[in-house]
């Protein structure tokens, strides 16, 4: 439920150049001016000379703290397993539904007496997995500014969260598959974007604000270019907000979010204190890119069609598992909340497989917004900039295969080669022309 429930974020980087002017010959025409850059341009070098900027033992452990990630992955879902199986093997599932059913015989309310239940329960037993992924590996890469105090008090706050909306999500859900016993996995998907729809409108608004505080930013030339180029790109935000991110994290991020009429363009303060203007510009570039082109409502139905085949996926699941095992878990039907830890179960074997799709898609998009920023914000030495900070926690140079199974956004590499191109191709541009103070040495 805390996928189902949770939100994505992004944050950008890339390039950097030369400009070596031809001399036309006297008896042939003079090249166009872009066509005379993009040649003298190496964008070979240029790239290296980012990459360089970048320590060996900086590379090793950004490479490290990533890599990691990729056995995460695994771990989290054999955590996902035991706890479903110490659930529905020694019968405490069966024990919890039978609870609801005492306390009250309208269904709906067992649904929300039982998700209660599943909700706290599995957060307890899932608490050290969740410390030492959460807390005690950030700290040990240098990435947390949160104390044991403090992240357990974000952690109770999320609980509260899912207590909330997991709730409701699951009494609609269980509603469904009781009124349509045959194509339940169908409309409970249904209800599941819906419901993603419902959490990505609110939450910039409502959610956000419980794990930081939100301010306005204050007028400066900076406020007014962000908004500036928002207004150009037919974003409908009035002001530009920043939340205090420090206390939680060292990353640096932004996002251009909401939805039906919610949209909020927020950067947190560790963008503000660690990155120019131009690198600013550069990543609520990107962000924007996400809002024009689409990507929330295409990522609803790209995902959307992913959690109606894993919903068919679990209804298969569900009855093979329950004609072997059902009467031993003391699972009535389908539509019995005590089989809610085996939906759970099959839920995450089908995303666990499911994640280079996942990754490819989300990739994909942030590709797009990548092309998207350097467009409108004209600013790809900023880009590139943000581009060496976010390798302290993204691998910057993976093989290709790596590439598609594991990352959700292009590679630090591709980022500032891409970028690299775009500024070869207006290295004409005055403005543009003017960044190059700002690229390394080396790519001069």
């Amino acid at each position: 439920m805390k996928k189902l429930l949770g939100v994505l974020l992004l944050a950008w980087f890339v390039v950097g150049a030369i400009h070596a002017q031809a001399v036309p010959s006297s008896t042939a025409p003079a090249p166009a001016p872009a066509v005379t850059a993009a040649v003298a341009f190496d964008v070979g070098a240029a790239t290296q000379a980012y990459m360089d900027e970048l320590t060996p033992a900086q590379r090793a452990n950004s490479d490290a703290y990533f890599e990691g990630g990729y056995w995460l992955t695994g771990w989290d879902l054999l955590v996902a397993l035991g706890v479903a199986w110490l659930l529905l093997g020694t019968r405490l599932s069966a024990r919890m539904r039978n609870l609801a059913e005492r306390l009250t015989r309208w269904r709906w309310l067992q649904t929300a007496i039982y998700a209660i239940q599943y909700i706290v329960l599995t957060t307890v037993l899932t608490l050290p997995w969740a410390l030492y992924e959460g807390y005690f590996r950030e700290h040990q890469y240098g990435l947390s500014n949160l104390g044991l105090g403090g992240w357990l008090g974000e952690q109770a706050k999320g609980l509260a969260v899912g207590l909330i909306f997991g709730t409701l999500a699951l009494v609609l859900i269980y509603a469904v598959i009781r009124r349509a016993t045959r194509t339940w996995w169908l409309w409970g998907a249904g209800v599941a974007i819906v419901f993603l729809m419902f959490m990505a409108t609110i939450a910039p608004v409502y959610i956000s604000p419980l794990f930081n505080t939100y301010q306005s930013l204050p007028e400066s030339p900076l406020k007014e270019q962000v908004l500036s180029m928002a207004r150009a790109n037919g974003i409908p935000a009035s002001d530009v907000y920043w939340f205090d991110a420090s206390r939680q994290s060292k990353r640096i991020s932004a996002n251009v979010s909401g939805m039906f009429g919610t949209t909020r363009i927020s950067l947190n303060d560790n963008l503000l204190k660690r990155s120019s203007p131009e690198e600013i510009k550069a990543v609520l570039g990107h962000e924007m890119g996400h809002y024009v082109l689409n990507h929330i409502y295409k990522g609803i139905v790209f995902f959307g069609v992913i959690i109606v085949i894993g919903f068919a996926f679990v209804r298969w699941g569900f009855g093979w598992a329950q004609r072997r095992w059902g009467e031993r878990w003391q699972l009535r039907d389908v539509g019995d909340v005590a089989g809610l830890p085996l939906i759970a179960a099959l839920f995450a074997i089908f995303m666990f497989f499911m994640t280079p799709v996942n990754n490819t898609i989300t990739r994909s998009m942030e590709a797009e917004a990548d092309a998207f920023g350097l467009n409108a914000a004209r600013q790809p030495d900023g880009f590139a900039h943000v581009a060496v900070q976010l390798s302290e926690y993204r691998k910057m140079h993976p093989g290709p295969v790596e590439e598609f199974l594991f990352f959700d956004h292009p590679s630090g590499w591709q980022r500032i080669h891409r970028a690299m191109v775009w500024k070869a191709e207006h290295l004409d541009d005055p403005g543009v022309r003017r960044q190059g103070a700002d690229i390394p040495q080396a790519a001069r």
